[in-house]
């Protein structure tokens, strides 16, 4: 611990004592402090460049059942007082919520050094000239890949660090620090008709060591750019359709919304009364997993102090478990599954490393199993009815005939219903690539929708 971490930790425990000297019965405060660096180049020129610290304060108090909440950007002693009685003022116009008390002092996570590894003081350390000479590798990669490429929305490095300091009356204390950091590359194409073309591709990690070189991403959005000329749509059909990686962690976090508690005690998913029932394919399997090293969603406690756990999902098809916090299992008549997030004041479930497991077969071999069909690897805006399951995106990638990559795709629009869909998944590959706290293998589902000309 540092004399920055320390600090923030005094801090929290002053404001838990003050609240608690000012009628407050529970008193739980969250402290952070961060800095993130960013800079962003295009056409060989610096855009911008950007640094920033910030440093902040959540309480939530609760007395006789009531909950009220205030935070501050202000830490000095003053700007403390007045978070502190600002949220004891509000507990007398806050409605009671027996269902909003904390989880007991029992369960409270023991042992908060668990090390995940993810921090790194070399990222924490890096600096402004060479966040710049990365994002121009980027792009200066990506440009001179092809005589082709002449435009580019840009390329960019950006890192982050912080500290989070919970403190809570009860006694429990816990410190989490966190690095992260990307490198994303843009270039674009001109295709006939005056069409441009556009191709990303990025890396994120924990740590800078695990980052791809910034010539290997402006590469690859390159080869991604130019395999989209030529892009044409397709005749409205139903066929089965392959997701990469990319968007199958996208179809899957579209799922992740519904299994959330908040979602299943308000009625806004269609998953309500579906534990122990089927909601996809036999061969599916999903689990939650705070405790993956390097993990982007990976904590060693959850936001209200209770130790991180695996938790299963679905298993073989079946519906095993939502995520829940303290209130939201309490109003379902469930046990919390130590799923909650802190933002702020609030907490509400949320997932960590939500995790599709892969299968067996290669990528190609799914491709060359499919006569006919639709190869996604993008999707585009957000058509999706949580309480209904209906589904409908706009979506690009490669037309598949006879087992072969035939032709780029765009202007479409693939359609159903999640639940029709996620037991349609008849073939699952064995690659799983991490770029966010969403992991998922590419996998195929047997029949959907494509809308196209």
């Amino acid at each position: 611990m540092n004399d920055h971490d320390e600090s923030l930790l005094s801090i929290a425990r002053h404001v838990v004592k003050q609240a608690r000297a000012q009628g407050a019965d529970i008193a739980e405060v969250s402290a952070a402090q961060g800095w993130e660096l960013s800079a962003q180049a295009r056409l060989g020129e610096i855009e911008f460049v950007q640094e920033a610290g910030q440093r902040g304060l959540s309480l939530r108090v609760r007395r006789d059942d009531h909950v009220a909440a205030s935070s501050t950007s202000d830490l000095r002693p003053e700007g403390l007082d007045r978070c502190v009685e600002h949220a004891i003022e509000l507990l007398t116009l806050s409605q009671p919520d027996p269902d909003s008390r904390p989880a007991d002092t029992h369960e409270m996570c023991r042992d908060t050094s668990v090390d995940l590894d993810l921090f790194d003081p070399d990222l924490e350390a890096l600096g402004t000239d060479q966040a710049i000479q990365m994002a121009l590798a980027a792009e200066s990669a990506a440009l001179g890949f092809d005589s082709r490429l002449k435009l580019s929305e840009g390329a960019s490095f950006g890192r982050a660090s912080g500290t989070t300091a919970l403190v809570f009356s009860n006694g429990f204390e816990g410190l989490r620090r966190a690095t992260r950091a990307s490198i994303v590359a843009s270039p674009v194409a001109e295709d006939s008709g005056g069409k441009r073309r556009r191709g990303h591709y990025y890396t994120a990690h924990r740590h800078l060591r695990g980052l791809e070189s910034a010539d290997s991403v402006g590469r690859k959005a390159a080869q991604r750019t130019l395999d989209q000329l030529g892009s044409r749509s397709v005749a409205t059909c139903e066929a089965p359709v392959i997701f990469h990686p990319d968007a199958a962690r996208s179809l899957v976090g579209t799922f992740a919304d519904c299994i959330l508690g908040g979602s299943l005690w308000r009625k806004s998913s269609y998953l309500v009364d579906r534990l122990g029932t089927q909601v996809a394919s036999l061969s599916l399997n999903l689990v939650d997993d705070p405790l993956r090293k390097c993990g982007l969603g990976s904590r060693p406690f959850d936001g209200e102090g209770l130790p991180s756990k695996v938790n299963t999902i679905v298993e073989n098809g079946i519906y095993v478990s939502p995520l829940l916090d303290c209130t939201s299992a309490r109003k379902l008549g469930m046990q919390s599954t130590a799923s909650a997030a802190r933002r702020g004041a609030h907490t509400a479930a949320s997932i960590s490393n939500l995790v599709m497991q892969p299968g067996s077969l290669e990528p190609q071999a799914i491709i060359a199993d499919t006569k006919r069909g639709f190869f996604v690897t993008n999707m585009l805006g957000f058509g999706f009815n949580p309480i209904t399951g209906d589904f409908s995106r706009g979506a690009s990638g490669f037309w598949v005939e006879d087992g072969h990559v035939a032709f780029p795709v765009s202007e479409v629009t693939i359609s159903g219903n999640l639940d029709t869909m996620l037991k349609g998944i008849d073939a699952i590959g064995n690659d799983s690539i991490v770029l966010s706290s969403v992991i998922a293998p590419t996998f195929r589902i047997a029949a959907m929708t494509i809308a196209g000309q």
